[in-house]
């Protein structure tokens, strides 16, 4: 997949709406019940980027990214200012926040993942994006260093240690990541009087798997 390992301006994000979605396949039975199930494993998000925008600087450097990414052609790095992070907005990432393995002494890569629960059910999240040293991990609760004791691939997400973990031993992480996404438009409609008048221009990105 083509794809730029590029940040859209964060201060442009910031403001934007958006969120995920999950697609779901509902049967109603004549019975009154209902049959449903969802062709999608994991959700996708979806952002409008125009309502970050603020100036006619920002439409500016709107338009120089997306002319750079050739319109929907290439995907690009998303922060999403809602969930960025290992832990809760408010906290400080640490290298406890997520679970992502329990070691089986042969094993030295392992997916960063960020679990969501509520209630008994819970769903885990691959993070493909991670933010350049911001991830911290530790095998049974101790701490271990990058470039050291692990490395983290920041376009795939893979944290690589240099020694496989015991067997059952708990290996977690703290990060912070990017969503993958691409522009949903072939086109962005920008109209100066009308931006200065307060309406801004719909811009739609979509989150891709990687």
């Amino acid at each position: 997949m083509s794809f730029h390992e590029t940040r859209f301006p964060a201060d442009l994000s910031f403001g934007a709406m958006g969120g995920p979605e999950r697609r779901t396949d509902v049967v109603e039975l004549r019975s009154g019940h209902e049959e449903r199930n969802t062709p999608w494993a994991q959700s996708r998000r979806r952002f409008d980027a125009g309502l970050g925008l603020r100036s006619l600087d920002d439409i500016a450097e709107l338009l120089a990214f997306f002319e750079a990414r050739r319109g929907q052609l290439y995907g690009f790095r998303w922060k999403d200012w809602s969930d960025y992070k290992s832990c809760l907005p408010s906290g400080t990432v640490s290298a406890g926040d997520q679970v992502i393995a329990h070691g089986d002494g042969v094993t030295r890569a392992f997916q960063l993942t960020k679990t969501y629960r509520s209630g008994g059910a819970s769903t885990a999240r691959p993070i493909a994006k991670p933010v350049a040293g911001t991830v911290l991990a530790a095998v049974q609760d101790v701490e271990m260093r990058e470039g050291v004791h692990f490395e983290v691939a920041l376009a795939t997400g893979l944290i690589t240690f240099a020694e496989p973990p015991l067997a059952g031993v708990e290996v977690s992480a703290g990060f912070e990541f990017d969503v993958p996404v691409r522009f949903d438009t072939e086109r962005i409609n920008v109209s100066v009087a009308s931006f200065q008048a307060g309406q801004v221009p719909d811009v739609p990105v979509v989150e891709v798997r990687v």
